[in-house]
């Protein structure tokens, strides 16, 4: 007597999908399989979505939903309530990576936490293009996504990299670019190498090398596209390159981005290859000679 046969559901699962970031012909080959597969889609853009689905030739038979900035928050309880109930939920952005940047954040460490299994479709990244185009050293670097919009802010998340060893890669909008690159020529230098790189993968794409400060100047004039801003990593400085003044005041830029002055010092004494105590030394130095004379700007307290 054979056992009747019974089908087993798939289990739940959160597929996170690389999308072009210019070429519709760089989509990997498994994300026409997973739109078709998918229970529920959930798209930044739903109408880029369909545009998308149209040139690979992909009928979805899944329901699609929008998740974007604006609705991530109130969406990701829906859709988790969706992988709770075996479904196979597939989430695309704009271009690349589904949180990078990009929404998916709050889904992934919702579905992680409920103990749904999380996998992804490798696709285009707009950080590795620049960073593989861009002619800087690409064997140690750090994404900083997009600066903040305020120049005030945005002086301070720089000063925070001023010592950053590694290859910096950040995004940008076309209008703040030459705001942005003037922040950086001044918080960088203006001879720190970098790249623009503009519309990747797209028939205008464009990589403009150069110093901080002629690429300022240059998009002064105004730059379209999308943009991604790769800036060389801080020159390795010996212990003779900095006097005790200078360690003093990379120490402050530290503690008034937030850090304790613990850390700021640990952390200033790596990038000048110079052992704490030295570092330490000159704080206290300053701290004592701020208490004994008149104040002359900034100071330590």
């Amino acid at each position: 007597m054979n056992a009747a046969s019974t089908d087993t559901p798939a289990p739940a699962v959160l597929v996170l999908a690389g999308t072009p970031i210019g070429d519709v012909a760089d989509a990997p080959p498994r994300l026409a399989a997973e739109l078709a597969a998918a229970d529920v889609i959930a798209a930044e853009d739903t109408r880029r979505l369909r545009r998308l689905t149209q040139a690979l030739g992909v009928h979805t038979t899944g329901r699609v939903v929008s998740y974007f900035e604006g609705n991530e928050s109130a969406r990701t309880p829906e859709l988790i309530e969706a992988l709770a109930g075996g479904a196979r939920v597939l989430l695309v952005t704009d271009a690349g990576m589904p949180s990078v940047s990009d929404p998916g954040y709050r889904l992934v460490a919702a579905a992680v936490e409920r103990g749904v299994k999380v996998t992804a479709v490798p696709g285009p990244s707009a950080v590795l293009t620049a960073l593989a185009v861009s002619g800087l050293p690409v064997d140690r670097f750090c994404f900083e996504g997009f600066l903040p919009r305020k120049a005030g802010e945005r002086l301070g998340r720089l000063r925070e990299a001023a010592d950053e060893r590694r290859t910096l890669v950040y995004f940008e909008a076309p209008h703040r670019l030459d705001d942005t690159l003037a922040a950086m020529a001044e918080v960088f230098g203006d001879d720190r190498r970098a790249a623009v790189c503009r519309e990747l993968t797209k028939t205008y794409e464009e990589v403009r090398r150069g110093p901080l400060g002629e690429l300022a100047a240059w998009a002064a004039e105004g730059v379209r596209g999308e943009i991604t801003v790769v800036v060389e990593g801080a020159p390795a400085a010996g212990p003779a390159d900095l006097d005790p003044a200078e360690l003093v005041e990379r120490v402050l830029v530290r503690e008034e981005a937030g850090e304790r002055r613990k850390e700021a010092i640990a952390a200033v004494a790596a990038a000048a290859g110079l052992p704490k105590r030295e570092v330490f030394d000159a704080v206290v130095a300053a701290k004592n000679a701020a208490r004994q004379g008149p104040p002359a700007g900034k100071g330590l307290s």
